[in-house]
């Protein structure tokens, strides 16, 4: 949730319960020292800031890594502006009914007051290396020029359109050595996040049109070397009636909807773009007694993304200290009695960060992933010392944990927004955390100077589920440009480069690892189709009594499809070397049968599972259509790797 950004209040009226938007517990008076721009602040830059992006990024199990295989930290904060401010009500005219008195005109925030190429500047004193840049779907539709007042300090984007604004702006850092990340902030340029019509991706759109902007704005932006990742919504979470969910299938279902813009972006937009998909920010109605809170990452222990390119997928979350697990960060008239982060020790604040996020960084799971903290902070002014504390303990948890993050805000208006680490008056003079008198500057210090892991990342195994919960799962692009192998029915498919090593009984569920032989398939080699025993030889049966279908000699399984429960097809490619080796049968239709390390994590919890070994390739799939069988996968035929 933004600071200081309205958040969600339960207020009881004759009329009944209504969710209504709040100010935040954040507002504080701004200090009032300043000082002037540096003439040249050049030399002060930071080894982060000034090292050379070498694009595109990708991610190497919990790190991301550049395109030498170095790691990449994400040390970020958040430019806002091109979302929106207006807070809702009253003329949009008029700066006070802006967030926190400052009228954006829907472009990035300081324009008006200072040249961009200071900004710039004044960022890489902040020792940052990227930049999340916010827009809403309503400003890159937008025909009308912004005013000449709102880039006073920048008149070479005089009579330019909001979009045409951000073009500059994007360029600007790419051109600056900043990393970027496109960030869609909210559908309307309305200022997040409480019931705004900006709860949902599709609150004021349909999820297509959503997806289609997104591929517009990814190609976009292709050329633009800096632009390295699309974060794909901020802060999905509850309208007054709904919920969001993770993997329901309907209209409200973000695990979906991100699975769908993500994978167009890649094969329609731009295929280097990292692909950041934020849990979910907040459910249910937050009163005492009913059932409430966050799930930011949680559901991604059971139901994880897979996309069709295996090393594009990061994960975020955002932490303030005015809110908690379960707490929605209003004060008074609707708070329920939950703990917010600050009122935590440390221990239990550690605690709850990696449960809500940090486990998806745990090695050898099929969500391993980066996590991006891609908003936290806290007000200059503020003199809480529990917010304070908060600060300190979070900052540090970062930096221990070598995470990566991104401040939030980045630029706002002297006198207005104290949240801000760069606060500038209409003369353009600078002040904040960079220039003394700020106590969140040691945490900052800190976050800066530590420097975490550092150099070649060493590869590791990537495990993805597939999951047919709701309808097709294929991502490989191979399998998709050989087109529908099964019309009718439900479609998994692992991303090239990996192949599939684990199914359950029931449920849909699948597992893919390059795990003991990275990209094992032929190079040219097309696809096989597999519904019937054909490729069973005479002598070799593996499942007696049960159906087979078995890979042809030589090749190994990319995918399969069901037809409701029933195997209906099993897809097979072709290895790049011999493959064949000794086979076993793995039995799991009466108990899970998996490896004793649990290699890849549970990938369909509360069903039974079989999975071959790390040295060992999938070569078939057995299933029965008996009276009274569940005649979904029974066994897989498991060959060792040469």
């Amino acid at each position: 949730m933004p600071t200081a950004s309205p958040s969600l209040r339960l207020v009881a009226s004759a009329a009944g319960l209504l969710l209504v938007s709040t100010a935040a517990s954040a507002a504080h008076a701004a200090p009032n020292t300043t000082a002037a721009p540096t003439a040249d602040v050049h030399g002060a830059r930071t080894a982060d800031a000034a090292a050379t992006l070498h694009g595109p990024l990708s991610t190497q199990g919990r790190y991301i890594v550049d395109s030498l295989g170095n790691r990449f930290r994400l040390k970020s904060a958040n430019w806002d502006g091109a979302q929106g401010s207006w807070n809702g009500s009253g003329s949009t005219d008029d700066p006070a009914n802006h967030h926190a008195g400052q009228d954006s005109h829907n472009i990035p925030l300081g324009l008006d007051r200072v040249p961009i190429s200071q900004l710039l500047s004044d960022f890489r004193q902040l020792g940052i290396n990227s930049i999340r840049l916010p827009f809403s779907n309503e400003m890159i539709r937008s025909t009308a020029t912004v005013p000449d007042a709102a880039v006073a300090a920048n008149p070479q984007l005089r009579g330019k359109t909001p979009l045409q604004v951000y073009d500059a702006v994007v360029n600007a850092l790419s051109d600056g050595g900043f990393a970027v990340i496109l960030n869609n902030h909210t559908n309307t340029s309305r200022w997040c996040c409480g019931v705004d019509g900006n709860e949902r991706w599709n609150t004021s759109q349909s999820t297509k049109q959503w997806a289609d902007d997104w591929v517009f704005t990814a190609r976009r932006y292709a050329s633009v070397p800096g632009v390295v990742g699309a974060d794909l919504y901020n802060e999905v979470r509850r309208n007054i009636l709904d919920d969001p969910n993770w993997g329901l299938g309907d209209d409200h279902d973000w695990y979906a909807a991100a699975q769908l813009a993500g994978d167009r972006i890649l094969t329609e937009g731009n295929p280097n773009l990292l692909i950041v998909i934020e849990g979910i920010n907040w459910t249910g109605l937050p009163v005492d007694g009913l059932p409430h809170g966050r799930p930011m990452l949680t559901p991604v222990r059971t139901l994880s993304n897979t996309l069709v390119n295996a090393h594009k997928l990061v994960y975020s979350a955002h932490f303030y200290g005015y809110t908690g697990p379960h707490h929605s960060g209003a004060t008074g008239v609707g708070e329920t009695h939950d703990a917010r982060y600050q009122d935590m020790s440390r221990e239990e604040l550690g605690q709850a960060m990696y449960d809500e996020a940090f486990f998806v960084e745990e090695n050898g799971k099929h969500y391993t992933a980066p996590v991006w903290i891609s908003e936290f902070g806290a007000g200059s002014g503020d003199t809480n010392d529990k917010a304070r504390t908060w600060f300190t303990n979070t900052t540090d948890y970062f930096a221990d944990h070598d995470a990566d993050f991104a401040y939030w805000p980045l630029v706002g208006f002297e006198g207005h927004d104290d949240w801000a680490l760069l606060r500038y008056d209409t003369a353009g003079r600078r002040s904040g955390i960079l220039d003394g008198g700020d106590w969140r500057s040691a945490g900052w210090q800190r976050l800066m100077a530590d420097s975490g892991k550092t150099g070649a990342v060493a590869p590791v195994p990537v495990w993805r589920m597939l999951s047919t919960d709701h309808g097709d799962a294929v991502e490989s692009l191979k399998a998709k440009a050989a087109g529908d192998w099964d019309s009718g029915a439900y479609k998994a498919a692992c991303p090239d480069g990996l192949r599939l090593i684990g199914l359950s009984h029931t449920g849909g569920r699948g597992l893919c690892t390059d795990a003991g032989a990275s990209d094992p398939r032929a190079a040219d080699g097309g696809q096989t189709v597999v519904n019937d025993e054909r490729y069973v030889p005479s002598g070799g049966d593996w499942a007696s009594g049960y159906t087979k279908f078995q890979c042809p000699s030589g090749a190994f399984l990319i995918g399969y499809s069901l037809r409701g429960e029933r195997v209906s097809a099993a897809v097979c490619a072709p290895g790049k070397g011999a493959l064949g080796g000794s086979g076993r049968t793995v039995w799991f239709d009466r108990s899970d049968n998996r490896p004793a390390d649990g290699a890849g994590g549970d990938f369909a919890e509360g069903n039974y599972k079989g999975q071959c070994a790390v040295n060992e390739y999938a070569a078939g799939i057995a299933f029965t259509t008996r009276f009274g069988s569940r005649p979904g996968p029974a066994a897989l035929l498991c060959r060792t790797l040469p």
